[in-house]
């Protein structure tokens, strides 16, 4: 019995550790118009009137290629 409780125990460990961390970075534009990539989505901007363009990105260099999009494309006046 003890050795079924730690198998489960080694398994569930396993487990917890294969599955992907949460993409937490994403693409704000302010008030005046301005883009920025931003670390944690949950804790967006408390400026009012920002806006998220993109949400969800995998890591920084994600935010960074879809804030240089967004600039390519005149979603977003200038780059911070």
């Amino acid at each position: 019995m003890k050795r079924l409780v730690f198998a489960v125990g080694v398994m569930a460990l396993g487990a917890a550790a294969l599955t992907p961390a949460r993409a937490d970075f994403a693409v704000i534009r302010f008030k005046d118009g301005h883009c920025q990539a931003w670390m944690d989505s949950k804790m967006g901007p408390w400026s009012p009137g920002s806006k998220y363009l993109a949400v969800g990105l995998k890591n920084w260099d994600a935010a960074q290629m879809r804030g240089k999009w967004a600039m390519k494309h005149h979603r977003c006046k200038g780059w911070w």
